[in-house]
């Protein structure tokens, strides 16, 4: 049996019955994603956000790992999330644990996608559509 292998974990996090004041907060959420980075043992080298109006706010924090993104809708109380790290270090999952906390978050559901999935014996070789 071959080994199978990733280069990452692409986790996508969708957060419901949130707090309208922290999801409509350019600030706090900023600040919530940039701190999730962190608990999961990311290196954070920079992000942006922007705020919507009358409401929302999208963003995305860079990492050495990968990224963490985000888009809110704090009028229904939701926000959709992807947390994709690569390595074996960094744990995309207490990224968002940390979120689902600080969002006060009803109810998440959230699955895993393993990204550049790799055999052992495989040799790589570019694919073009044509």
């Amino acid at each position: 049996m071959a080994v199978v292998n990733s280069l990452g974990r692409h986790i996508l996090a969708e957060f419901y019955g949130c707090s309208f004041e922290v999801l409509n907060d350019l600030e706090v959420v900023k600040k919530h994603m940039i701190d999730a980075a962190l608990v999961a043992g990311a290196e954070v080298r920079e992000s942006v956000f922007h705020k919507f109006s009358p409401q929302g706010v999208s963003g995305v924090v860079v990492i050495s790992e990968s990224h963490l993104a985000i888009h809110t809708w704090p009028e229904l109380g939701y926000a959709a999330v992807d947390v994709f790290t690569c390595g074996e270090r960094v744990d995309p999952w207490d990224a968002c644990r940390y979120l689902s906390e600080k969002f006060q978050a009803e109810h998440i559901t959230a699955s895993e996608m393993r990204r550049g999935i790799m055999n052992a014996g495989f040799s790589q070789k570019a694919v073009v559509n044509q």
